[in-house]
């Protein structure tokens, strides 16, 4: 699979709702379990966070060259912050390095 063009990024803002739902929705299913452990709220929210969880991993590793991130983007729950924050710091550093005069 070919590594997308750095100079040509598309939008991270799919990515960063995907991550959101994925943190947020497995948010929810770990407080149902500590309290009240309601069925509806689990087969709703499973299925939710699993797909979010999959969003977050395959749009990490068609929109990310970084190898780092795409791994990070594995972690669940947290997984797609961590990645988008890679990515930033990665994207940081390129814009450094850019303007730096390489």
């Amino acid at each position: 699979m070919p590594l997308p063009d750095p100079a040509v990024r598309p939008s991270r803002r799919p990515l960063e709702i995907a991550a959101l739902i994925e943190l947020a929705s497995l948010a929810v299913l770990l407080l149902n379990l500590v309290t009240a452990h309601l069925k509806p709220i689990t087969s709703l929210g499973g299925p939710i966070h699993g797909c979010a969880y999959l969003f977050v991993v395959i749009l990490t590793a068609t929109n990310t060259a970084a190898r780092t991130a795409r791994l990070l983007a594995l972690v669940p729950g947290i997984g797609g912050l961590l990645a988008l924050r890679h990515d930033s710091v990665d994207r940081g550093r390129a814009g450094a390095d850019r303007a730096g005069g390489n």
